[in-house]
């Protein structure tokens, strides 16, 4: 299975929210322009992506939203030129945002056409679909945990919870800030949801059992309670659908930025 990297979700988030409005310039006038300002024309091309960008959000096309975007293109085209006039376009760190903001442009632009010219098709996402079914298993598991940074800290909880301290007390200790609180509450998940270590141990507990002896992993070392299991069911393939093709599209771009980096040289 591919791995995404957090900047190909990224790229890809970007992507489906920039498409409407990349593919709606496409088409746009380029002629003329919207206002000018001070001498400067706002050029039709850019209204026309302001004006898409704010339908892609959700905002109706009506005359309102045309004479604000007018409004606010006019507003920052002012303090364009107004940052030009102190030379603030000519400061180093403002032309490197600058630049990263031209690439990022372009980059959606591609992205945009190179996903409509790649398409994933249903048979695809059906099969991703059935994967990770197969991965999940058939059964989820209601867990709490405490996790500390060394195992003499572990077994010295383990220590009290056999002479009857409860779980939920003693995870107050716990490194974890996201279930300490709550008493190391994990809620349902599958045991692939957890690191390996940790879920090989939490499938051979038996309801109401803790660990005896502490479970290492990257993060520290865990005590781990099973309190129940119940039958797995996974969401039907409809409704999961969107969230699949998302994924499929950021595995597509982490193979071309793979494929496009070992045939570039770089230095």
């Amino acid at each position: 299975m591919i791995k995404v990297s957090p900047l190909a979700a990224l790229l890809v988030a970007g992507f489906l929210a920039s498409a409407p409005a990349l593919a709606a310039d496409k088409g746009g006038a380029s002629g003329g322009g919207v206002a000018t300002v001070n001498g400067q024309p706002i050029s039709q091309n850019t209204y026309n992506a302001f004006v898409a960008q704010q339908k892609a959000q959700g905002a109706p096309d009506s005359p309102q939203l045309q004479n604000a975007v007018k409004e606010e293109l006019i507003r920052r085209e002012l303090l364009v030129q107004e940052a030009k006039k102190k030379g603030l376009d000519k400061k180093s760190e403002v032309q490197g945002q600058m630049e990263l903001a031209r690439q990022a442009v372009l980059i959606q632009a591609y992205l945009s056409d190179y996903v409509r010219a790649n398409p994933v098709s249903e048979d695809q996402l059906k099969k991703d679909y059935e994967a990770i079914k197969a991965n999940l298993g058939s059964t989820e598991y209601k867990t709490k945990h405490i996790l500390v940074a060394n195992e003499d800290e572990a077994k010295a909880i383990v220590a009290k919870l056999d002479k009857g301290e409860k779980f939920s007390e003693l995870a107050k200790q716990s490194k974890d800030p996201g279930s300490k609180d709550n008493g190391g509450d994990l809620g349902w998940s599958s045991p692939s949801t957890y690191v390996k270590p940790f879920s090989d141990t939490l499938t051979k507990l038996k309801k109401g059992e803790y660990t005896k002896t502490p479970v290492k992993t990257d993060f520290g070392y865990h005590v781990i309670l099973l309190e129940d299991t119940r039958p797995l069911t996974p969401p039907p393939f409809d409704q999961v659908k969107p969230q699949l093709q998302q994924r499929a599209q950021q595995q597509q771009v982490e193979q071309l930025v793979k494929k496009l980096r070992e045939g570039a040289k770089i230095n």
